[in-house]
């Protein structure tokens, strides 16, 4: 009988032992809860978030790309890539709390807190994270890992992060020394808004060795200038990035045909590129892209 309840208890502590790896698991694998330090301040979410809602186009880029796309339940009229992510009519310009919390979020992101919006949420106690436009690439990685945090997708965020960085270097190794210190207009649109390296995209043009024109013009300080066609052929840039492309169908043929234009250096020797708008005014893990198509074009304009 001793012996028949020893096994016994031999056996009962071997279920047990495999037992508590599979709970230990579980327990590691949610890591809540934790703190995320956004721009609202610190945010504690007690649980994995699985009712996501973006309001950023940027947002929803990054949460799909680490791999959470399976928890976001919704997201804004901008938020068109990519393909499969819940497009709704919900606005992140103007959002609308009361519809916003119909779809029972656990989590809303945004990158603006227009009309008070965070605020209002959090009154439903509805956690929000708040993660403005980046002002430069390490804002970028630090809202891809914040967001791999609070969805707990760490490891994941951490992966792409660590990818983007490679790529980054990838790109700035491939410019060749003749490409520092070519200038460059960035077309928002055809009436001619541009931006400065003061602006995010700007400081992209920095990072690639490129001198935008717009730091010069009248208007600069906002970051965002409205040139004048006069300013743009006077000043003559060696490159022209079409930001325009979708919304506003500019090509490089419509470039060459406006009035005066082609005597401009990017004209004449063919340097005038179309980028998707969308990649090129958000700031998430497709921002290579859009680097490496200036880079492309800033090799082929320093031959």
């Amino acid at each position: 009988m001793g012996l028949k309840r020893h096994a016994g208890a031999l056996a009962a502590l071997v279920l047990a032992l495999l037992a508590a790896p599979a709970a230990g698991a579980a327990t590691g694998a949610s890591g809540y809860p934790v703190t995320i330090h956004a721009a609202n301040g610190a945010v504690t979410l007690t649980k994995r978030p699985e009712r996501i809602i973006s309001l950023s186009p940027t947002a929803t880029e990054d949460l799909y790309a680490i791999g959470a796309g399976k928890q976001v339940a919704a997201v804004d009229d901008q938020s068109d890539y990519p393909k499969g992510a819940p497009k709704t009519k919900l606005s992140g310009y103007t959002p609308n709390v009361e519809a916003i919390a119909g779809y029972e979020p656990d989590l809303v992101v945004l990158s603006n807190d227009i009309g008070g919006v965070v605020k209002a949420l959090g009154k439903l106690r509805i956690p929000v994270l708040l993660e403005p436009a980046a002002t430069n690439l390490d804002d970028v990685y630090a809202q891809i890992g914040q967001l791999g945090t609070a969805t707990g997708h760490k490891a994941k965020a951490a992966s792409v992060v660590a990818g983007l960085r490679r790529q980054v270097r990838s790109i700035l190794g491939s410019l060749p020394p003749g490409a520092k210190g070519l200038t460059v207009y960035h077309e928002l649109e055809p009436d001619y808004y541009s931006v400065t390296s003061k602006t995010f995209i700007g400081q992209i043009y920095t990072l690639l060795g490129l001198k935008d024109i717009a730091d010069a013009a009248k208007g600069a300080g906002s970051g965002y200038p409205k040139l004048s066609a006069e300013y743009i052929v006077a000043t003559s840039p060696d490159l022209i990035v079409l930001a325009d492309s979708v919304c506003c169908g500019q090509t490089a043929a419509k470039v060459a045909a406006r009035p005066g234009w082609s005597t401009i250096a990017a004209v004449k020797r063919h340097d005038v590129v179309a980028v998707n708008d969308s990649v090129a005014s958000r700031w998430g893990p497709r921002i290579v892209t859009f680097m490496r198509d200036v880079a492309a074009a800033a090799r082929t304009a320093a031959r």
